[in-house]
């Protein structure tokens, strides 16, 4: 069964109503991170970046390969990174990189999230955020502050979203913080993990439906991971993906080239 997302008393009220949803919400005053890229060409398109992974999320995702990132209880620095450190890499980096990512975990979780954009941004840097839009609250302060999201949209805007995330209504914070992005004017990118398992060639073209609708762009897909999935049942079947996900790409009209975040 899903984990409650938000009570059954609140799922019909506007989202103004609705409280900050999922486990409790990390405190801290510092970004508490979980490891840090120095240089991607992956993460932000078109802009070189070091991505900064920020420590926990509030959704079980049956796929994730970042299943460390998840925990919201305070966790040792992997590799000894921390926000000190890794802002100490950015002054070096100035003149070097061009933009600095936000991903995670799910970094609008945290409070301090905001102060470190502004640092950041203060050195030069654009600014990617990656996110599950699953706090629109959170979210919305943030966009006069990025450059760029690459939003994850991880099934029809249904019922069906709970079998992924593991939370139920986790749907509609989706949509809410889809149209916030939308409204905002923001660049941004849609992006749709694909295991058969869990999502059909129908289920693609009613996603890519439901974002004409809403007058979001067409998602890009991107390939199951099975290095740190723990789920066993999807993992076992990752020998077949590739074949898979390549018809399911036919199915569905994507931007070329085709982009797979490794």
């Amino acid at each position: 069964m899903p984990r409650e997302f938000t009570s059954a008393s609140t799922r019909n009220l506007p989202l103004a109503m609705i409280p900050l949803s999922g486990p409790e919400i990390s405190s801290r005053k510092e970004l508490a991170l979980s490891g840090v890229i120095p240089f991607s060409t992956l993460d932000f398109p078109g802009v070189l970046s070091a991505v900064l992974f920020c420590q926990g999320c509030p959704w079980l995702c049956r796929y994730c390969h970042n299943p460390h990132l998840r925990s919201f209880s305070p966790q040792p620095y992997r590799d000894g990174w921390d926000w000190p450190r890794a802002r100490d890499l950015l002054v070096k980096r100035i003149g070097f990189l061009e933009g600095v990512v936000f991903s995670g975990g799910e970094p609008t979780a945290q409070p301090a999230l905001a102060d470190a954009i502004k640092e950041v941004r203060g050195m030069g840097y654009r600014v990617g955020l990656h996110t599950s839009g699953s706090y629109p609250k959170k979210l919305i302060p943030l966009l006069p502050l990025v450059d760029w999201i690459g939003l994850d949209i991880k099934a029809p805007l249904d019922f069906r979203y709970d079998l992924i995330t593991g939370i139920s209504g986790s749907a509609r914070p989706t949509r809410a913080s889809l149209e916030a992005i939308i409204a905002s004017g923001i660049d941004y990118q849609i992006r749709t993990t694909v295991h058969p398992k869990l999502l059909s060639h129908l289920d693609l073209r009613e996603i890519e439906q439901q974002l004409t609708s809403i007058g979001a762009h067409t998602p890009v897909i991107q390939p199951f991971r099975a290095q740190g999935c723990q789920d066993p049942e999807l993992v076992a079947d990752a020998t077949t993906l590739n074949k898979e996900v390549d018809s399911a790409q036919r199915g569905v009209s994507l931007p070329e080239p085709l982009h797979r975040y490794q």
